[in-house]
């Protein structure tokens, strides 16, 4: 990753919450912790950031904190082939007529194009999926009340009455930090609020997780590994993993990646 594009992102989470770790943009950049204090010192200088102990924070703080959670425009570029197999094989399990709830995130949005030829109702608290549906689809598509969380460009409330608890759904499809044998993790307590609710209107729920995501863990538990029925990841899932969904009577269902596509020598030339 280029150096500008790393202060591109390291800035953009500064302004989401009030301190972001110098682990946090390790794991935000893919550099060593070396090169993201190197990067912080750069900002610091040119008073774009002010470093503080164990990490940055911004110049001017936003007053409307954000939730701790990547930005949509990062996490959508990250594993993408294997987020758009995950989503095809969550798609393949929707028959028309079907009432599903979408949670927002980068896995669950690469639904959108295959669902382009199905009529389901939708609940979604995603701005993006949304706006695809409506625009490119015949679903049927909700929304709860809320906020927009731009960065993340998702729609959360902290008020129980936000519509939610009036649709019932077949299955809930969302994403998550992190899977592991204590359960589903998530980053943020307002996610968690958010996301329990919706777990709550859904008689299955499927959780989409790339194959990264088993080694990622969280200190938020959103809910036990006994709640979720069907886990969709891509071929990239270890033993060790796949034991564990076994284990826990969690149905596994594995997405071939297509390998990309070899240039010919024209191309290349």
């Amino acid at each position: 990753m280029l150096e500008t594009e790393r202060h591109r992102i390291i800035l953009s989470a500064v302004q989401e919450r009030p301190v972001v770790s110098v682990a946090d943009l390790c794991a935000l950049t893919g550099v060593s912790e070396a090169t993201v204090r190197r990067d912080i010192a750069q900002l610091h200088l040119t008073k774009k950031l002010r470093r503080v102990r164990g990490g940055a924070e911004a110049v001017h703080p936003p007053q409307f904190v954000g939730i701790n959670a990547r930005p949509f425009a990062i996490n959508e570029t990250i594993n993408i082939a294997q987020k758009r197999a995950i989503a095809q094989a969550a798609v393949d399990l929707c028959e028309d007529g079907d009432a599903i709830i979408i949670n927002g995130g980068t896995t669950t949005f690469q639904m959108v194009h295959p669902l382009t030829t199905k009529r389901l109702q939708v609940f979604t608290n995603s701005f993006p999926i949304a706006e695809h549906l409506l625009k490119q689809s015949k679903n049927t598509v909700l929304l709860p009340a809320g906020a927009i969380y731009r960065e993340q460009n998702i729609i959360l409330s902290p008020f129980d009455a936000d519509g939610s608890s009036h649709f019932y759904a077949k299955r809930m499809f969302m994403g998550c930090r992190g899977l592991g044998p204590l359960g589903l993790m998530e980053g943020d307590p307002l996610l968690v609020q958010a996301e329990q609710k919706l777990i709550g209107q859904a008689d299955e729920l499927i959780v989409l997780a790339d194959s990264s995501k088993f080694g990622q863990r969280s200190s938020l538990l959103l809910c036990p590994l006994a709640r979720i029925h069907t886990v969709i990841t891509d071929d990239g899932i270890d033993d060790r993993a796949a034991a564990m969904l076994q284990a826990a009577e969690i149905r596994l269902i594995v997405a071939p990646v297509a390998a990309p596509a070899k240039k010919t020598r024209a191309q290349e030339e």
